[in-house]
């Protein structure tokens, strides 16, 4: 006979367990984000070598944890729990996200887990030394060592889960994606973007455009990036702006560490790289309280991740309705300018400026436009990294072509504005850079289903008025956590699979039709 007090928690104890367990490493995983941004804002120069080792163990103890012995057993036990109906649909789901880490971090043995992570420190913190003299033949040796640890890793990863090198790397960032999805979407953008960017740069061509001068203080800067901040819904009692060498949202929900860098001569670009990191921090933030810490509380992926930031920067902050709003408290930071540029610092000319094609070497200050062909080049250039169809030495040349062929720019020579001018490659992150285009892809869906919704989502936006589409995202983004696969969570969102649709038709309205 039952006991009248064996209570829910008796009969789930393997589940309870496992939560308990990842709790620990939740833990681990909280120390290693706030030395992260540590390392890559404030941490002395000469620190380097101690911070490699110090996240290289680290990292190993978080192996060691994730795939402990007894992990076999509880994710067993637990099925068992869950196919008798003791689960809820959460719990459910954190076991599958549990029982998919677990197998994952089974396939790399930790002493490739700490050399990767040793190697991937030591390449970024020479990284931010070399770029600075343009100094690639110094710089080689410390990505030949990633790239290789890197397929190591991707194939064990490959072999275990029966897929291949690059789709496992790929996955660990966005579960489900692969590059033959890639490939698709990709290649029709690659079919759409170059007559568009023509037609583009034909049609501003005629554009009155009133450029801004300077200087403009960074620190009247910050208080403009905090002041937008708050506007648009960014919580600073959990939070904080800084600045950094590569702009870049990190920490965790409850303690968001967003930064960007500053050019005196331009607010502009600091600006809209502060609303982007917002927007993946706005994400952080709105994520569920009950599950902070489980991997099913966690960012559905990186491609939903990107879909935030550039759903608040792109569709919204680069909108002639955000910037009806914001014109005025740009012109009264920087009043002493606004006064003697009236008409630049219009919310017209905003627009303008914010809304220009213009085919550039860098990838973070690229407009929209040009944007996905920054992201095509570095997709294109990791793959055949990863499969050993191009080596490290070759990344210039390779880079060198591609740009010409995709924007019509020479880069000869210049490797700080080449291939050296992204963090990703140094610290590891092969298989990210995709998911910024199918961010772009999915931040358009889900625009074109709030505006369905929100019929007046222009007039709020110019406003100022933002908690309606924050609620919205909230309920279909964000309070989701990691709940969903990818996939499901944009159906429900939006009504419709992953497509370049509306992202192209945004395009076309904003820079050809003039219907924003």
């Amino acid at each position: 006979m039952t006991p009248p007090d064996w209570n829910l928690a008796d009969r789930t104890l393997a589940y309870q367990k496992l939560e308990d367990h990842q709790r620990k490493v939740g833990d681990i995983d909280h120390a290693c984000a706030i030395l992260d941004w540590d390392q890559a804002v404030i941490m002395p120069a000469k620190a380097g070598a101690s911070r490699a080792d110090a996240l290289s163990t680290l990292r190993g103890l978080r192996h060691q944890l994730a795939t402990a012995p007894e992990l076999e057993s509880l994710l067993g036990e637990a099925q068992v729990e869950a196919g008798k109906g003791l689960l809820d649909d959460w719990q459910r789901a954190n076991l599958n996200e549990l029982s998919q880490q677990y197998r994952r971090a089974l396939c790399v043995p930790r002493d490739l887990v700490e050399a990767s992570s040793r190697a991937e420190a030591h390449s970024e913190q020479a990284w931010r030394a070399l770029r600075a003299k343009n100094d690639w033949a110094s710089f080689l040796p410390y990505l030949q060592e990633v790239v290789s640890l890197k397929r190591q890793t991707a194939q064990a990863l490959a072999d275990a889960l029966h897929t291949t090198p690059y789709d496992a790397l790929v996955d660990g960032f966005e579960a489900g994606i692969t590059q033959e999805q890639i490939d698709g979407l990709f290649n029709d953008l690659r079919g759409f973007l170059p007559q568009f960017l023509q037609a583009c740069l034909s049609k501003q061509a005629k554009d009155k455009v009133v450029e801004l001068h300077g200087p403009f203080p960074i620190a009247l800067q910050k208080q403009l990036g905090e002041r937008l901040m708050a506007a648009i819904g960014f919580d600073f009692t959990i939070g904080r702006l800084d600045v950094s060498h590569h702009p870049f949202c990190g920490g965790l929900p409850r303690d968001v560490r967003v930064t960007t860098r500053y050019k005196e001569g331009d607010f502009t670009s600091s600006l809209m790289g502060v609303l982007h990191e917002t927007g993946h921090a706005k994400y952080e933030q709105g994520l569920p309280d009950r599950w902070l810490g489980q991997p099913v509380g966690a960012a559905r992926g990186m491609a939903t991740h990107e879909s935030q930031s550039l759903f608040t920067e792109m569709l919204i902050a680069r909108s002639p309705a955000f910037l009806k709003f914001a014109a005025p408290l740009i012109a009264q930071t920087f009043s002493d300018e606004a006064a003697s540029q009236a008409e630049g610092f219009s919310a017209h000319n905003l627009y303008t400026l914010g809304t220009r094609v213009r085919p550039g070497f860098i990838r973070v200050d690229a407009d929209e436009v040009t944007y996905p062909s920054h992201i095509i080049l570095r997709y294109e250039i990791e793959r055949d990294l990863i499969a050993g169809k191009l080596q490290v030495a070759e990344i210039p040349d390779a880079w060198g072509a591609l740009l010409q062929e995709l924007l019509g720019l020479s880069v000869a020579g210049n490797y700080r504005d080449g291939c050296m001018q992204d963090v990703h490659w140094p610290a590891g992150l092969f298989g990210y850079f995709p998911l910024y285009t199918l961010g772009a892809l999915i931040a358009a869906q889900l625009q074109h289903a709030l505006a369905r919704e929100l019929p007046d989502l222009n007039r709020q936006i110019a406003s100022g008025h933002f908690k309606e589409i924050d609620d919205w995202l909230r309920a279909k983004i964000w309070s989701q956590g990691s709940l969903l696969p990818s996939h499901e969570l944009l159906m429900r969102a939006t009504g419709e699979p992953l497509s370049t649709r509306d992202f192209k038709a945004h395009l076309q309205a904003r820079y050809l039709d003039d219907r924003e």
